[in-house]
């Protein structure tokens, strides 16, 4: 129709021959432009303003995270492609070979411009819960970044088809001979996936966790967890990357259950002289006394966890001496409070020790 009435515009205006024909096509070419142009306008300022209001209105908080802003503008961005497509037809109808490179073109546009938009619709997913994620959330994370993989693959397959004029459905039949290839190529994102399905699932690590992981030199906190990596900001704030696979394989050490728990436990030990260990008048060991003092002293000291039973107990001797070993838990979390709280209560037991006639031992020489 539109074309119809162009040409008979073209003809009342008294223009004939070849030129007829070009200022034709030219007035097609704008009226395609004009009509896509208005067409993704249309779509940013009436249907996006619409849905968002309308998401807005509802007591779910789902649609807000997928149906935000970037996803419905990204949706846009197809429309004026989709409007192209469809009038090309006429509007190159007498120069196939235009018409024919331009819907291909066309075509890839709308299908990478798809794909952004299911990238934008998948990544909306980590609006849905702004606090530490739940191994059930990582596990959803982990099939997303799959289905990125997945989808854009599937992209490549589709704009190569388009480009060679070939059905898509004979290329993916054509990827058998290469699963080989393909295995091994994606080796590293297959293994992080079925690592990261082992991390959620057992309740492993999550966000905001602080952990240790010896083997990488990583000491702090859980920053992020993807497909194949697992970022960890260590308390002097370098950045440590650790694969999944490492954390199953390996061994690391997860902090959570003590900063769950109140207090966290300190164990020490300290060597006497047994040349130090004497009894009273009373026939009590000096020694016994002063364990029973620093029991006493630990439940009483602010720093320390009365409620947890503080010990000092007789441990396993050997050649350096008479071994005492002080079990306490310290309020402190905090690495720099747990260390100057561990090192103010280790030397009130050195000094207090002298009070009651022992020596620690100190190898000759030294």
């Amino acid at each position: 129709m539109i074309r119809e009435f162009v040409l008979q515009a073209v003809d009342a205006c008294g223009v004939t021959g070849d030129a007829a024909g070009y200022v034709s096509h030219a007035i097609l070419v704008v009226v395609a432009i004009l009509i896509a142009a208005l067409a993704g306008w249309l779509c940013r300022r009436l249907v996006v303003p619409s849905v968002l209001k309308l998401t807005a209105k509802t007591e779910a908080k789902w649609d807000d995270a997928l149906f935000n802003r970037d996803v419905l503008m990204a949706a846009c961005s197809i429309v004026p492609a989709i409007v192209i497509w469809r009038v090309l037809p006429w509007t190159f109808n007498d120069f196939p070979t235009v018409r024919e490179v331009l819907t291909r073109l066309t075509a890839i546009y709308i299908t990478v411009m798809s794909v952004r938009t299911l990238v934008v619709f998948i990544d909306s997913f980590k609006r849905l819960e702004n606090g530490p994620r739940s191994a059930r959330q990582q596990y959803i994370y982990s099939v997303c970044g799959v289905m990125k993989i997945v989808i854009i693959f599937l992209a490549i397959i589709v704009v190569v088809a388009i480009v060679i004029d070939k059905d898509p459905t004979t290329l993916f039949a054509g990827l058998g001979a290469a699963s080989a290839i393909l295995m091994l190529a994606f080796q590293d994102t297959i293994k992080g996936l079925v690592a990261g399905i082992r991390l959620t699932t057992n309740d492993m690590v999550h966000i905001g966790d602080w952990i240790t992981v010896p083997s990488a030199g990583a000491n702090g906190r859980v920053e992020d967890i993807s497909l194949t990596t697992v970022k960890v900001r260590n308390f002097d704030n370098t950045i440590v990357t650790v694969t999944p696979q490492t954390l199953v394989d390996g061994s690391f050490q997860n902090w959570i259950g003590m900063e769950q728990n109140a207090g966290r436990k300190q164990v020490r030990r300290v060597y006497f002289d047994f040349r130090s260990v004497t009894l009273d008048d009373e026939g009590v060991a000096n020694i016994t006394k002063f364990r029973h003092h620093i029991e006493q002293w630990l439940r009483e000291n602010p720093k320390v966890i009365g409620e947890k039973n503080p010990l000092v107990r007789q441990a396993e001797d050997t050649q350096t001496g008479c071994c005492l070993e002080f079990v306490f838990w310290l309020y402190a979390q905090a690495a720099i409070d747990f260390e100057h709280d561990t090192s103010d209560i280790m030397e009130y037991i050195f000094a207090a020790s002298n009070k009651y006639g022992l020596t620690i031992y100190q190898r000759a020489g030294l």
